[in-house]
């Protein structure tokens, strides 16, 4: 099996104002799949890698991922119907395959959810053909216990025989990324090379040292904030005190989350579900903003949202997506074990 050296690092300039780490001598090419609204793809680009490839089925977060990137534009089609013989040349396959199948969300279906369980067997077929030098993807922290353990075993047998030597750790977006959000996911990173998998060490954990608060926005519109004629409103009123945290309304009741952080945000956060983010400011009880959620998730200053999308298709974006800062250390990882 050939060896892949990454170049050592060279030089630094921002592209579209996100730092991007250049490379003196070759370009690392990525496939970003499940894209979404390309967390996974900023973390890598940061650390040097480059994208030959982006794909996700949701045109919504096309428009989104398009207006952030300049290059390589996101490819709206279901993965099914990828075909892996026309892709381009990558390196680095990178994905947070659908979490659904694998999160007590998603009923605990894992490889019997028709439609997708079976992607993680897509994405081996893609890995196959193409034969990246490294396989690296994110799923629930579920993952590894689901259905007592079978469906992680299944996943890295599955790696392991097309070549790659697995390692996994699942890691808390307070504690690896620097970002108050109590996110924990389970990160897999493959390589081809023997000696780049056991180079490769998952980060060490990182102070914690901003607050939820100061990612807030000012002035925030009226339209997220509780009204009295609210069927919840009197038990939020109750219930939500503290200027100084975030809460959770948990389709029945409100929860205070004592570590100060924010609890993980979902997919359906903005929809009245689970674990919907609630704050007390100056002028009441709110629902944590599109914005202030993908500050939560790590996501640089200069990302934009686009105008006339609707606030729960954002928070959807949002909440399917990753904590950008704990990606770009394990992507820093990852090229400092390919390097010369």
């Amino acid at each position: 099996m050939g060896s892949f050296l990454f170049p050592r690092q060279a030089s630094k300039k921002p592209d579209q104002g996100m730092k991007k780490e250049l490379h003196a001598t070759a370009r690392v090419l990525t496939a970003d799949f499940f894209a979404g609204i390309g967390g996974i793809r900023i973390g890598l680009e940061d650390a040097g890698f480059e994208t030959a490839f982006s794909n996700d089925f949701d045109p919504f977060c096309k428009i989104t991922y398009d207006l952030n990137f300049k290059s390589s534009k996101l490819i709206v089609e279901d993965v099914f119907k990828v075909d892996e013989k026309k892709l381009p040349k990558f390196e680095v396959f990178a994905g947070g395959f659908p979490c659904q199948p694998f999160s007590i969300a998603g009923y605990r279906k894992g490889f019997k959810d028709k439609g997708r369980g079976d992607i993680f067997f897509k994405i081996a077929r893609i890995i196959e053909q193409i034969k990246p030098q490294v396989v690296f993807l994110e799923n629930v922290k579920n993952l590894k216990s689901h259905d007592n353990g079978r469906t992680y075993r299944i996943i890295e047998k599955t790696l392991k025989k097309l070549g790659y030597h697995i390692k996994s750790e699942v890691l808390n977006t307070m504690l690896y990324g620097g970002i108050p959000q109590n996110r924990e996911r389970i990160y897999i990173v493959g390589f081809r090379n023997k000696k780049f998998a056991e180079k490769f060490n998952f980060p060490k954990t990182t102070p914690l040292k901003i607050k939820v608060t100061d990612l807030l926005e000012k002035n925030v519109p009226e339209k997220y904030y509780y009204q009295p004629y609210s069927t919840i409103y009197k038990e939020l009123e109750d219930k939500v005190i503290s200027k100084n945290t975030v809460y959770q309304w948990r389709r029945k009741y409100v929860r205070e989350n004592k570590k100060g952080v924010c609890p993980t945000l979902t997919a359906n956060m903005g929809m009245g579900g689970h674990n919907v983010p609630l704050i007390r400011d100056e002028k009441g009880i709110r629902k944590l903003t599109p914005l202030e959620c993908l500050r939560l998730q790590g996501f640089p200053k200069t990302y934009k949202f686009p105008s006339g999308i609707t606030d729960s298709r954002l928070y959807k974006q949002v909440g399917n997506s990753v904590s950008v800062p704990v990606i770009r250390r394990i992507a820093k990882e990852i090229a400092k074990a390919m390097e010369n």
